[in-house]
């Protein structure tokens, strides 16, 4: 065999071979690699979604924790006030209350300070007649002397 016959020989093979790849195994593999590199790109752009979404929800999760936030703190805010309102109320109450339990007792005073002056006036004016009576040495007749124990209760 000649050199030359064996290289054309080898030469037309290959290119038969060539023919044969491109025309039967070429599509189908190339086929499997398009949608492979299909498969991997919606990937990555379903990644990116995911990835932008998260943001998205992250944003939104963040703003809902502030107004969350901002929510509690108006609730203490309120909670603080109303407190204060009760205790402002309560002391209102209580000075209202103790300046009654004052005024009752002030007034009681008053009244007992009378009772014990109306009482010793009625023992002076008893003592005031028995003085009189030692001193005159008769008796005197309280009822028919009314008038005059009124008038010296009176003075008194």
């Amino acid at each position: 065999m000649n050199l030359n016959s064996t290289f054309i020989v080898q030469f037309v093979v290959f290119f038969i071979l060539a023919g044969f790849t491109m025309k039967f195994i070429w599509p189908p593999l190339m086929k499997a690699l398009d949608e492979r590199a299909q498969k991997i790109a919606d990937g990555l752009a379903a990644a990116e979604r995911s990835k932008s979404e998260m943001k998205a929800a992250e944003k939104r999760v963040q703003a809902e924790l502030a107004s969350a936030h901002d929510e509690g703190q108006k609730r203490i805010n309120d909670a603080e006030k109303r407190a204060q309102l009760i205790v402002d109320e309560a002391k209102n109450t209580a000075s209202e209350e103790a300046a009654r339990i004052l005024a009752n007792a002030k007034a009681d005073a008053e009244q007992q300070v009378t009772k014990a002056r109306d009482e010793l006036r009625n023992q002076v004016a008893v003592l005031a007649v028995k003085g009189a009576e030692q001193i005159l040495k008769r008796e005197i007749n309280a009822s028919a002397h009314a008038e005059l124990l009124t008038h010296l209760k009176a003075e008194l």
